[in-house]
This record gives structure tokens, C-alpha cells and sequence, in this order.
């Protein structure tokens, strides 16, 4: 626990010193919905160098979780920043600039920048555990991983398919629908949401592997608790709130979990 509980407070710093570099940046361009993109390479910053700093040679789960970390987070960050680009500041940063007027600064850093980091820390648990790990867990326990990896695959598919499906439905010439409702988008309204939660709850199985790697379970309980009442669904869907096109999605289509469509009924 002793190499473990030092790759833990080396993050915590590391995390740190990478949000004050973002806050910084987010000053100088006036965005600080940069953050978004800084979310997935976080990620890969601390699963990079606790793996670096832990182990000296590669063993295969640290080495297994390294690579999904990488492949999960240098995604979402690339996704993120192409979506982005040249649109200037995300409506919900900038709503909270606007609101927050003198105090922009300082609660910018508290409130987006350094609660951001405490929540990365806290979600990147299972990782860190599995990174870090010098011996390899009792067989009795090595065998989670293999259904843990299943299940962040299946997770990150459906949010890898259901961003490039929603990229690719922005992107058609005019004229089109308003809402994207077919593909994944028509099992739920939310597929990226649900790949999101569920990749981490294959991380955690992963994780379970290691020395106390029951206390992971706090990861995806958290993310699941962000997107479904927090930060994800309920902001997304606010600004649609009495649109009959979305309502009627709404109705037949379900909210998080995946399911056949209902039938359109008024």
C-alpha cells in the first residue's frame, strides 16, 4: 500500500499543477470551456506517469489499463476539441461568466478548474490502482478482468459510435431534422452518457483485481451520479424543455439505458 499511497499524493499534484496550467491558458483566451478538452488528457497524465514512476517493467494489467486510459482519453479530448474548434466559449461557461461578472476569476479557478481536478482524482481511482500495482493479483481475482475489459470496450464503443454518429448528423448540408434520432440515437438519447458510465464501471471491475480495489467503486458511482443528475442529462436537455420535435423524442425514445423506441403516442 506504501508505493501506492505515494503514486495517489503524486497525482493529486500532478492533477493540480495540470489545472492551474489550464486555468492559465483559459484566462489568456477568455474560454475556460478548454477544460472539456483538458478532461481526457488529464487522465492520460496521471495514468502515464504513475505507470512510469511505479513500474519497471510492463507488466500486463498496468499495461492493459495504461492503454485503455490512453485510447478513452486521448479520444475524447481529440472529439471534444474538433467539436469545439473555433466556436469560441461553450453557452454554459459562458452563462456562468456572465452571471458570476467581478468574481469570474477566482470562481472560474475554484469552482470549474481546481472542483474539476478534485473529481478527475477521484474518478481516475480504479486506474491508478491497477497502474500502480507491483505484483499481480490472486488468480481468484485476475480473472474480473477480462469481463471488466469487455465492459469498457462495449462502453467505449458506444460512446466512440454515438459522438462520430452525432459529428457526422451536424455536418449534413441543410435541410435536416433538429434532433438526431436514429442509430444509436434512437436506443437512447444519451449514448455517449451511457458508453461514459459504463466504461467506468469496467475499469472498476478491472480494478477490483487490485489491493483494495473495492474502494474504486467510488469512480463510477460518481460519473453515473454527474451524467444523470448533475451535469449531463439534466443540463443538455434544459434548453429543449416545451420543444414538441424533442418532447416528442423524448416520449419514445428512453433516457439512459439503451431500449427498443416506443411507439409515438400523444
Amino acid at each position: 500500500m506504501g508505493n501506492l499511497a505515494e503514486a495517489l499524493l503524486h497525482s493529486a499534484l500532478l492533477i493540480g499543477a495540470f489545472m492551474v496550467l489550464m486555468f492559465l491558458l483559459a484566462q489568456v483566451l477568455k474560454n475556460n470551456s478548454i477544460v472539456d478538452i483538458g478532461w481526457g488528457i488529464g487522465f492520460v497524465l496521471v495514468a502515464t506517469y504513475t505507470f512510469f514512476t511505479q513500474q519497471v517493467e510492463f507488466p500486463t494489467r498496468p499495461s492493459l489499463a495504461l492503454l485503455m486510459t490512453w485510447a478513452w482519453g486521448i479520444r475524447l479530448a481529440w472529439h471534444i476539441g474538433a467539436r469545439n474548434w473555433g466556436r469560441g466559449e461553450d453557452p454554459r461557461y459562458a452563462k456562468w461568466r456572465e452571471e458570476w461578472g467581478k468574481t469570474v476569476v477566482w470562481r472560474s479557478f475554484l469552482q470549474v478548474f481546481m472542483l474539476q481536478g478534485i473529481i478527475m482524482w477521484v474518478v481516475s481511482l480504479p486506474i491508478q490502482f491497477v497502474v500502480a500495482e507491483q505484483t499481480p493479483p490472486p488468480s481468484s481475482l485476475d480473472w474480473l478482468t477480462i469481463p471488466g475489459v469487455a465492459i469498457w470496450l462495449i462502453g467505449f464503443l458506444f460512446e466512440a459510435i454515438g459522438d462520430l454518429q452525432l459529428m457526422l448528423f451536424i455536418q449534413k448540408p441543410q435541410p435536416k431534422p433538429r434532433f438526431l434520432t436514429t442509430g444509436l440515437w434512437a436506443l437512447t438519447r444519451h449514448p455517449n452518457y451511457f458508453g461514459e458510465a459504463l466504461l467506468w464501471w469496467g475499469f472498476f471491475l478491472v480494478a477490483l483485481g487490485s489491493e483494495n480495489g473495492i474502494f474504486t467503486i467510488v469512480s463510477p458511482l460518481i460519473i453515473g451520479f454527474l451524467l444523470l443528475k448533475v451535469s449531463g442529462i439534466p443540463m443538455l436537455e434544459a434548453p429543449y424543455k416545451g420543444n414538441a420535435e424533442f418532447d416528442a423524442y423524448k416520449r419514445r425514445t428512453s433516457a439512459f439505458f439503451p431500449w427498443f423506441p416506443k411507439k409515438d403516442v400523444q
